[in-house]
C-alpha cells in the first residue's frame, strides 16, 4: 500500500492556528464506518450520539514544556531541542529531537535559559536521525522544564506558543506529565461535558500514553509497510483494565478518545496474544500494567478492543490518517475528509472533531 494513497487536498487556511474561542465549541462530524454516511453536528451534541452502555477511554497524559532553546557554546547561536524521554534511570540523559541534527555533534555544549549546561553524547541508533542524546550533571525534572521550556506546538502551527496555549493545549483531565505533544482529541472536552456524559450513565476510565514525536514523524517510505514507528510507553491501571474486560464480556461498546487511546488498547490486546491468550480468553482482552509499543495500524489491521473512536482530523500521508483508515476504511475516511473541507471544518490539533461509530 502506497503512502500517497492517503493524500488529500487541504487548503492551508483550514489548518487551525489557534484554539476555538471557547473550549468545546467545535464542529463534530459523525461517520458511520460501515456505510460511510456522514452527519454534521456540534460538540455539544455528543452525549446524544453515544449510547448509555458505552465505556469511554481517555488518555490522561499531560504535555510537558518540552521545547527548549539552548545556546551553542561554539557559535552563540540558538538551537531548538524537543525533549522526548529519559535514557537513564537518573534522568540525566535525555533523548531529544533536534533541528539541523547533522550539525549537532557529540561533545557540543549548550547553555539553557537558567544557565544549565547540556552536552550531546553518542548513543546507539541516533546517528543519521533527527535525534540526539543530551547529558546533564544533574537530574532534569518537571521544575526544570517549567523554568526553561515552551509548550511544544506542532510544526504546522506557524507561530510561537503563548500563555493561552499553556491552558488550551492541555486536556482538562490531564494529570500525568510526560507527553511531547498533546493527545488532542481530548481538547474538545470541558468539565461540563464530562459531567453531562456522567449524567447519561456513560462510564469512563483513563489510560496513560506519553506521546513521543515518533507518532507525528512523516512517513518517508513509498510503501507504508516499510515504515517503522518509534517506541512510546503506556500504562493501563487495574481499574481501567477491569472495566474494559467487563464491558467486552457484556458486549458493551468501547469508545476510545483519541488515537493514543486506540494505540494503547490495541497494543495491550497484542501483548495478550503474544502471551499465548486469545482476546476474551479467561474473560480478558487487556492486562493492566506498563509496557511499550511501536504499533503501526493501517488498513488490514484487525481491531480487538476498540468499537468506536473519537478523533481529530489528521494530516495527509500521516500514520494517524492511516490508523483511522484502518478503523473506518480508506475510502470512507477520504470521502469524509473531502466533505469536511467543503464544509470548512478546521483541521489538526486545534481543529474540529469526528466521531466514528
Amino acid at each position: 500500500m502506497l503512502t500517497s494513497d492517503f493524500n488529500f487536498d487541504l487548503p492551508e487556511e483550514l489548518i487551525a492556528q489557534h484554539p476555538s474561542g471557547v473550549r468545546g465549541q467545535d464542529k463534530l462530524m459523525l461517520l458511520d464506518r460501515a456505510s460511510g454516511q456522514v452527519e454534521h453536528h456540534m460538540m455539544d451534541d455528543l452525549p446524544s450520539l453515544i449510547t448509555p452502555d458505552t465505556l469511554m477511554i481517555f488518555n490522561n497524559s499531560r504535555v510537558r514544556r518540552a521545547r527548549v532553546y539552548g545556546i551553542k557554546e561554539t557559535t552563540g547561536r540558538e538551537q531548538e531541542f524537543m525533549f522526548l524521554n529519559t535514557i537513564d534511570k537518573e534522568c540525566t540523559i535525555w533523548n531529544t529531537m533536534v533541528k539541523s541534527a547533522k550539525k549537532q555533534k557529540p561533545g557540543m555544549h549548550y547553555k539553557f535559559p537558567d544557565g544549565t549546561i547540556g552536552t550531546i553524547v553518542d548513543v546507539p541508533g541516533n546517528a543519521g536521525t533527527e535525534f540526539r542524546a543530551m547529558k546533564f550533571d544533574f537530574a532534569i525534572d518537571e521544575d526544570w522544564f517549567e523554568r526553561n521550556g515552551h509548550i511544544p506546538l506542532p510544526p504546522y502551527i506557524k507561530r510561537g506558543d503563548t500563555e493561552e496555549d499553556s491552558e488550551r493545549y492541555q486536556n482538562v483531565y490531564a494529570d500525568q506529565t510526560g507527553s511531547a505533544a498533546c493527545p488532542t482529541a481530548g481538547l474538545h472536552f470541558t468539565k461540563e461535558m464530562l459531567e453531562r456524559l456522567d449524567k447519561t450513565g456513560i462510564e469512563r476510565h483513563f489510560v496513560t500514553l506519553h506521546v513521543g514525536l515518533g507518532t507525528f514523524l512523516p512517513v518517508r517510505e513509498d510503501q507504508i509497510e516499510n515504515h517503522k514507528m518509534h517506541e512510546e510507553w503506556y500504562t493501563i491501571p487495574k481499574e481501567t483494565a477491569d472495566a474494559i474486560n467487563k464491558a467486552k464480556a457484556q458486549g458493551r461498546p468501547i469508545l476510545a478518545v483519541g488515537t493514543t487511546s486506540v494505540r494503547t488498547l490495541e497494543s495491550a490486546a497484542q501483548k495478550l496474544e503474544q502471551s499465548g491468550l486469545k482476546p476474551g480468553q479467561n474473560g480478558e482482552w487487556v492486562h493492566a500494567g506498563t509496557s511499550s509499543t511501536s504499533i503501526f495500524m493501517y488498513p488490514g489491521f484487525e481491531f480487538k478492543v476498540v468499537d468506536k473512536m473519537f478523533t481529530n482530523f489528521h494530516t495527509p500521508e500521516s500514520t494517524l490518517i492511516m490508523l483511522v483508515s484502518a478503523f473506518a476504511g480508506r475510502e470512507h475516511i477520504l470521502s469524509a475528509y473531502k466533505e469536511a473541507v467543503e464544509n470548512r471544518y478546521r483541521f489538526f490539533s486545534y481543529g474540529d472533531c469526528m466521531l466514528i461509530r
